[in-house]
């Protein structure tokens, strides 16, 4: 085939190194001025193309031979998954893998694009460009089957904040915009662009276009390799075309030769129409691998055609499903049947003796030794500084607009607060006072900070979004901590001020500004510490009902040895007091509180004759509260490091010292899954 290419026509070369004939698109997109200059075709410098524009220009072919994936089991033992699959994709086509449930299809997908889990071992030859090497970031991506979004943010507001983050410095804001609103509107969302995406009790865009808004942020650095695992599922028959309409038209853009692999469940007969080819699967083996509009033929030929008016995607499936252990009638007449286990033997050996078969294979060896550029360079996304600035940005916007995050806690906040106000109110002097101001104190710092897993939801729903994120290279686990601590400050401060005001003034807790101020700092301290816990268990337990169980248990247990309901000299050595005790952050923040509470303060005694108490005795004798420290020196630096990602320079008392590295290590660590 004669091939002429020209260094302006990047559509051309790509035809003619793979001899590939993308359809034209039917859907005409006005590109933008950046969007021109980005699709624009290499120029010459010196007779020679730059390296940055040979990696614009660059297009990936894949090509897997032998494939073999083995899930490993501590009941079952192992079991094959992916049974010698051989195949390829090539740029500016459409690759649809399709089979029944549980045939393989989404660990294929995950296979090739290096997602495959710890407890799985693969074998066999999987090649980019004729070089086995890693996908890097922006070179591919990788739609999942779910779409974890914030839902509080528009669509306009959640492309945006992602191209922030996931484009270069090296581009302006401006230029950020333009790429996010010129992939909005290539994804037909310019309609939804000012719509919430919407979740419980706030209704947003629909589940079709919510499919297109995770397409879209995920082909803002241009990748030449797109995965999407199921972009279908949930969607009605005309939502599915749509979608597929505009992920077809991603492969077949002049501008940009995309590879696109697909796994989809069950097409209608128009979305199969858009397939170049097609992987079937049954049993983790390839029943065919080919062009999508010749698999009919296949089937035929094998006595199993399509009867007339029916969608070819629903035979197909239908013949290779053995779930329901169903005969299959064989031939034009239909008169006889069989079983489909044996349907699909016979279809297994055909394909493997076919001449389609060994066309694969030479296509594979073929695209295997073609003398392609691999990928060796890594797009750069944006800077730390940045990335920082646009998660706290987000996150902030994120937590104003959820009300399940702050602003019903602080409803109740303000209601328990008005209630232990009334309840305690002029405590005074007397020595009944002495228990009344040790109960007040112990309830609010804990049962106030045992409320924040009322916010537990929301965490597993920023959680959701930060593990897709990361797994996609959009930014690190530091980035993501700052930006989210940073955002919660002012919420957890207004938590914090306006309750802890009602619930110290009204019953008349010691006087004096510094005294209220130390007393807002420990319990703003304290919420900081538990927020960080939940946020722990929700990496760990991302699901609603165990993390609050989970979360209330850790909790409970260390509400239990702060040293209030059993004074500490009681507590059981064994684990509960060495080191379960000194490990509850409670115990810190009652003993800081008690001390800010009581010294300085004189009770009435209840001995015969009058006199009076010290609150130092009080602290020693009632409480058993160590007094050789200052209050600052016992809570500050053992809560802080459980509240903040790095450890406080400050030093701290043996135990606390124990509490502060436990508290860093549960931080860094569990916000890492």
């Amino acid at each position: 085939m004669a091939c002429n290419i020209h260094d302006e026509s990047v559509s051309s070369a790509a035809t003619c190194a793979y001899e590939t004939k993308p359809q034209q698109s039917g859907i005409d997109i006005e590109a933008t001025t950046l969007e021109m200059e980005a699709f624009r075709g290499p120029r010459k410098m010196n007779g020679s193309v730059s390296v940055t524009q040979k990696d614009e220009i660059g297009m990936i072919c894949m090509t897997w031979k032998d494939v073999w994936v083995t899930a490993s089991n501590r009941k079952n033992g192992s079991k094959s998954i992916l049974q010698g699959l051989t195949g390829y994709a090539k740029p500016g086509q459409l690759l649809a893998i399709m089979g029944p449930s549980g045939c393989g299809k989404s660990t294929l997908l995950d296979t090739l694009a290096g997602r495959l889990g710890s407890n799985t071992r693969q074998t066999g030859e999987i090649l980019i460009n004729g070089h086995k090497q890693a996908l890097s970031y922006g070179t591919s991506a990788y739609v999942t089957q779910d779409d974890t979004l914030l839902t509080t943010l528009t669509v306009r507001e959640a492309v945006h904040y992602s191209a922030q983050l996931q484009l270069p410095d090296t581009m302006s804001k401006e230029e950020k915009k333009e790429r996010a609103d010129f992939t909005i509107r290539e994804m037909g969302l310019q309609d939804a662009i000012n719509t919430r995406i919407g979740g419980w009790g706030c209704k947003g865009i629909s589940g079709g276009q919510e499919r297109r808004v995770s397409i879209c942020i995920e082909i803002l650095t241009r990748p030449k390799l797109l995965f999407l695992d199921e972009p279908t599922s949930g969607l009605d028959s005309a939502a599915s075309y749509y979608v597929m309409r505009r992920i077809a038209t991603l492969a077949q853009n002049d501008h940009i030769q995309r590879t696109v692999i697909v796994s989809i469940h069950q097409p209608s007969s128009e979305v199969f129409q858009l397939f170049n080819s097609l992987c079937l699967l049954s049993l983790g083996k390839t029943v065919y691998f080919g062009p999508a509009s010749a698999a009919t033929e296949f089937f035929a030929s094998n006595g199993f055609p399509c009867p007339p008016l029916m969608n070819p995607s629903d035979h197909l499936l239908k013949t290779i499903n053995k779930d329901f252990d169903q005969d299959i009638e064989v031939g034009l007449a239909g008169t006889k049947s069989m079983p489909t286990e044996e349907v699909i033997h016979i279809l297994l050996n055909s394909y493997k003796s076919s001449e389609r078969n060994q066309e694969v294979q030479n296509e594979v060896a073929v695209l295997s030794k073609k003398d392609t550029s691999s990928l060796d360079m890594k797009r750069g996304n944006a800077g730390f500084l940045n990335q920082c600035l646009v998660l706290t940005k987000r996150s902030f916007i994120n937590m104003y607009r959820d009300l399940g995050y702050y602003w019903l806690r602080l409803v109740i906040y303000i209601a328990l607060a008005i209630t232990l106000a009334t309840v305690f109110y002029d405590l005074g002097t007397s020595y009944d006072s002495i228990k009344d101001r040790g109960s007040l104190v112990a309830f609010i710092n804990g049962f106030i900070t045992f409320m924040t897993i009322g916010g537990f939801p929301s965490f597993v729903e920023v959680m959701k979004v930060y593990q897709r994120e990361r797994q996609n290279g959009h930014y690190g686990v530091t980035a993501f901590v700052i930006g989210n601590t940073l955002s919660s400050i002012p919420y957890l401060l207004l938590v914090t001020f306006i309750p802890g005001a009602i619930s110290y003034y009204l019953p008349g807790l010691q006087k004096g500004c510094e005294h209220f101020l130390y007393f807002i700092c420990v319990l703003f301290s304290s919420l900081m510490l538990v927020e960080s816990l939940m946020m722990i268990v929700a990496s760990v337990v991302p699901n609603y009902l165990m993390g609050i169980i989970t979360g209330s248990g850790i909790q409970g247990i260390m509400l239990l040895l702060c040293g209030f309901f059993k004074l500490p000299n009681h507590i059981p050595k064994p684990v509960w007091k060495y080191p379960l005790h000194y490990v509850a952050f409670h115990t810190y923040a009652n003993q800081g509180m008690f001390k800010n509470e009581y010294e300085g303060l004189r009770f009435a005694s209840n001995e015969v004759g009058g006199g009076y108490i010290s609150g130092e005795e009080v602290l020693r004798n009632t409480w058993q509260v160590d007094t050789s420290y200052s209050k600052t020196y016992i809570a500050f630096p053992s809560l802080l490091p459980f509240a903040t990602p790095k450890l406080s320079p400050t030093p701290t008392p043996p135990a606390p010292r124990v509490t502060a590295s436990l508290s860093f290590l549960m931080k860094m660590n569990g916000t890492a899954p």
